[in-house]
């Protein structure tokens, strides 16, 4: 059963607010949280302006007294668990870790527990009272590399608002099925697979979904690419790829029928045959911090899987 932690606050609009809509004046006093969250605290009446319930849209006067009094509501449903992390950064603040390929990363139908989430609850209790216990952004299952997390609701608040300005740079390597000629750019619409829902697909009714890429390095039947998110939808890199007809590796959603190159060594062809998983990986992440206002790098090594895959590729 989910229990609550009480958010209680209470605070004076400045006089240079006048004018400014209610929820863009209750977010420069309490800038730890989110619009999103102080809108939804306006919709249930959990935010009251001169002790009367208001409208988002309404137009403050300077000098009303804003009282909120809301749950936030805690992950206690998951219980921690000891479960391993790679820490690769932590601070007050911040969390930069190397997720492996196969964890799941937010409980869900299927993986009600093991997952990064339930991990992290074990690490830093205080996570509880973080929205998704400070995930700020998802990696596949069996996509591997770097991953932040925000420690407080101060950190969370502003990550989000990085990555919805596209203001954080995240970095994947992958290795494809085909000969790219160049680098490039994927921008098409990505939505759910209008009949394979569990799928995403390009679809016109999706939403914005840029891709970059470019080549380091060139084989016989294979690419191996770096690429560089603009957004970040869901499956995104893997569907864009697939939809230029160069699917990752490994890919058993959005690879489509195993074609293995004719001619190629028998150890690369079992290699392929039995990767056990897409081989894709989170290299780089590079953000402002949300305390120092610093730009950081973080980067996570290539796993051994889609190091030996390189190998039997060829000199890289």
């Amino acid at each position: 059963m989910n229990t609550a932690v009480s958010i209680n606050l209470e605070a004076e609009i400045p006089m240079e607010s006048q004018g400014l809509r209610l929820d863009q004046a209750v977010a420069n006093i309490f800038p730890e949280h989110s619009r999103s969250r102080i809108q939804n605290w306006i919709k249930l009446g959990q935010l009251q302006l001169n002790g009367k319930t208001a409208k988002t849209k309404d137009k403050v006067k300077g000098g009303e007294i804003v009282i909120i009094d809301a749950p936030m509501p805690k992950e206690v449903s998951f219980a921690p668990q000891a479960i391993s992390l790679n820490i690769v950064h932590e601070d007050e603040a911040l969390l930069i870790l190397n997720k492996p390929a196969g964890l799941v990363v937010h409980p869900a139908a299927g993986n009600l527990d093991g997952t990064l989430l339930n991990a992290l609850l074990h690490h830093a209790p205080s996570l509880r009272s973080i929205p998704r216990a400070g995930i700020v952004h998802r990696l596949d299952k069996d996509t591997s590399g770097v991953m932040m997390v925000a420690k407080t609701l101060e950190a969370h608040t502003f990550l989000v608002k990085q990555l919805q300005e596209r203001l954080i740079s995240r970095e994947y390597e992958t290795i494809v099925q085909g000969v790219m000629t160049a680098g490039g750019t994927i921008n098409e619409p990505i939505g759910r697979h209008p009949r394979q829902r569990i799928k995403m697909a390009v679809v016109h009714s999706g939403k914005c979904a840029i891709t970059h890429y470019r080549i380091i390095k060139k084989f016989e039947n294979y690419t191996y690419l770096r690429v560089n998110l603009e957004t970040g939808r869901t499956h995104q890199i893997r569907v864009h790829l697939a939809h230029r007809h160069f699917p990752i590796v490994g890919d058993k959603v959005y690879g489509g029928r195993l074609a293995l190159p004719k001619g190629a060594p028998e150890e690369l062809r079992q290699a392929i045959r039995q990767f056990p998983r897409q081989a894709l990986h989170a290299r780089q992440l590079t953000l402002v911090h949300p305390v120092t206002g610093e730009v950081c790098t973080w980067a996570a090594p290539l796993p051994q899987d889609i190091e030996e895959l390189l190998k039997l590729l060829g000199p890289v």
